[in-house]
């Protein structure tokens, strides 16, 4: 029976989740399988997957061959590197102390660049942020200005009705101060 190392589709449309499984070649894509090694979510950035090492190890020893993105997926994380010191220390090239070590350093190496990609997109979300609080308070100001003129230019406008009614006041009153005098 033919094994491979392949991805089953799962997620709702447009958001793809995918499980890594080793299934037999010849059952369908989201179909029956053999064991569920990790899973894979390009939806998040950087993508997270979350794959059992071991097992992944353990099944391309049995000779089960890797799609091609199931390949890319196996060698981000490590597997196929795991594979290839275990089948040094088979031959005697390597000890098993000597393949951890060296399993063990390129591991640190790796996740020191996927953090390092982390915070450059976390500086780059707060900077994106900056920049929009910055441009939204320049239209807050610029908004906050034209209604303190609107509000000057009223102020001036209702002293204006306010003096004119006071004259009329003043002139009607004198008028009828004069017509009762007479």
């Amino acid at each position: 029976m033919p094994v491979k190392i392949r991805l089953q589709r799962h997620g709702k449309k447009g958001k793809p989740f995918y499980w890594i499984v080793a299934a037999d070649a010849r059952s369908k894509r989201d179909g029956r399988y053999l064991e569920k090694i990790g899973t894979y979510n390009p939806n998040t950035n950087p993508a997270t997957i979350d794959l059992n090492v071991d097992g992944a190890v353990k099944w391309l020893q049995n000779g089960a061959q890797p799609t091609d993105t199931a390949k890319s997926i196996l060698s981000y994380k490590g597997a196929l590197l795991k594979n290839h010191l275990a089948g040094g220390v088979k031959k005697g090239a390597l000890t098993e102390e000597q393949a951890e070590e060296k399993f063990n350093a390129w591991i640190q190496e790796k996740e020191s660049t996927v953090n390092a990609k982390k915070d450059s997109l976390a500086k780059a979300a707060a900077a994106a942020e900056a920049k929009a609080l910055a441009a939204e308070k320049e239209v807050s100001d610029k908004r906050e200005a034209a209604v303190s003129i609107d509000a000057e230019e009223a102020i001036a406008d209702a002293a204006d009705k306010a003096e004119e009614v006071t004259e009329e006041a003043t002139a009607a009153v004198n008028e009828e101060a004069s017509s009762e005098e007479e």
